[in-house]
């Protein structure tokens, strides 16, 4: 087995197609097919179901796209590191992270990670949690900074803590005439505004999961983009809007309401690749429990301790 072979298992395996699979490839369907044909030999497994359209991996093939997609990730690490190494230059330490992150701990973080670490060329990356799955595996970044959970084993999670959620609404609306915490029930029939739009799992599914659960209705559910947006429309009375605790230090033009009910949070989640020993992990957890130990602003009404998953 070589490269050019996980290369080419893993072209078809994200085209389901080995028409378009060679296409992407830029070679011919008959050597495609002689390669992948070799490699299920080599291994003694079925990698690839030709009986379905599109194409379906099976177990194997799943684990073993998995696998490839790491390899492939460490090599390129590997080459981009040689390559800086041989020209005097610094690691590239790549890190992903959702927006809404930035109003909390990870500037800080970062901050303290170039004091640590000035050999590193730390570089921010913006892309959704479930995008950062795929980006650890495929080696573009080496931690992520996300907020939805999901359960990968080739990705090791770490809940830094549970961000309390706040009710933003515009001055003046039914739900601004007093500062205690709102109950969800409360909630009932008013219009709201979720982010991000079109993404799944996302923050937005969080929030009208929480509502679901117990048991309450909202009016009419507006879809925008991005967290901004979303607090643009809430302070033009367009509707209310549910955000982390954090965003609620940044924007004064709209008035905030804590959610009073103890699940309603949202985790901020550490990810790397599992069985990653690099000595930069260990560091930037030990800085977060640092940060977390002076009690800053924004760690807001509930801190949290680290949950390794």
């Amino acid at each position: 087995m070589d490269l050019r072979q996980l290369r080419y298992f893993i072209a078809v395996a994200r085209e389901r197609n080995f028409t378009r699979a060679a296409e992407k490839l830029h070679i011919a369907q008959p050597p495609l097919r002689r390669q992948i044909q070799l490699l299920e030999e080599e291994l003694g497994v079925t990698l690839i179901s030709r009986a379905s359209r599109p194409l379906r991996l099976t177990d194997a093939g799943k684990l073993f796209l998995e696998q490839a997609l790491q390899i492939l990730g460490r090599v390129e690490q590997m080459k981009v590191a040689t390559q800086r190494v041989g020209h005097q230059q610094r690691r590239v330490f790549s890190i992903g992270f959702v927006a809404s992150t930035l109003y909390g701990g990870v500037p800080a973080l970062v901050r303290e990670l170039r004091k640590h670490a000035p050999e590193l060329d730390i570089q921010l990356v913006e892309m959704m949690s479930v995008q950062q799955i795929e980006a650890l595996k495929t080696g573009r970044i080496d931690v992520g900074f996300g907020r939805i959970r999901r359960n990968d084993g080739a990705v090791e999670r770490t809940v830094l803590r549970e961000e309390r959620l706040v009710l933003a609404m515009a001055p003046g609306s039914r739900l601004a005439d007093s500062d205690a915490p709102v109950a969800i029930a409360e909630l009932a029939d008013e219009d709201l505004i979720v982010y991000p739009k079109g993404q799944h799992p996302s923050f937005a599914d969080q929030v009208l999961a929480l509502l679901e659960d117990h048991g309450v209705r909202p009016g009419n559910v507006h879809e925008v983009s991005e967290m901004q947006i979303a607090l643009g429309l809430a302070a033009a009375a367009t509707g209310i809007c549910v955000v982390p605790y954090t965003a609620s230090l940044h924007r004064k033009d709209l008035h905030y309401r804590v959610i009073a009910d103890e699940h309603a949070t949202s985790p901020i989640i550490l990810s790397h690749r599992r069985d990653d020993d690099s000595p930069y992990i260990v560091l930037i957890k030990q800085l977060v429990q640092e940060l977390y130990a002076t009690s800053p602003p924004w760690l807001g009404p509930a801190g949290g301790n680290l949950h390794t998953r």
